[in-house]
């Protein structure tokens, strides 16, 4: 069993940076898949970033090049690091982690994905 606790979302005005934290649990964390997703009201959730136990990662067309997700596996903490925020990067994120060990494109899909942290509120002002 894999728990996850995300942390670090607030308020930001756009051009803004903000740093996700993901706490996670359990001795096989640097086998597993991780990646965060965003839901925004109205809106089916959205695959974001993720990154494999080989550090490989996959990002969303629209974050690339503005976020960075990464991990520490001394720490078990996952992280995704959001510069140059937009009104439309406004949702809740969440962290997310699969025991499939998958990589590339594998790691855009939410059904991948066996446990869930309970989401953070980033929130974006023009």
């Amino acid at each position: 069993q894999v728990q996850l606790v995300a942390s670090g979302g607030g308020l930001v005005q756009a051009g803004g940076s903000l740093r996700l934290s993901c706490a996670t649990s359990g001795r096989t964390f640097s086998t597993y898949h991780m990646g965060w997703f965003r839901q925004s009201p109205g809106k089916e959730r959205e695959f974001v970033a993720g990154i494999g136990w080989n550090f490989s990662t996959y990002y969303l067309n629209s974050v690339q090049g503005r976020f960075t997700i990464s991990r520490d596996h001394a720490k078990n903490m996952l992280y995704l690091q959001m510069n140059s925020l937009k009104t439309g990067d406004t949702a809740v994120y969440y962290c997310a982690a699969g025991g499939g060990g998958l990589l590339g494109r594998s790691l855009g899909r939410a059904d991948n994905y066996e446990y869930w942290g309970q989401g953070t509120q980033v929130a974006v002002s023009s």
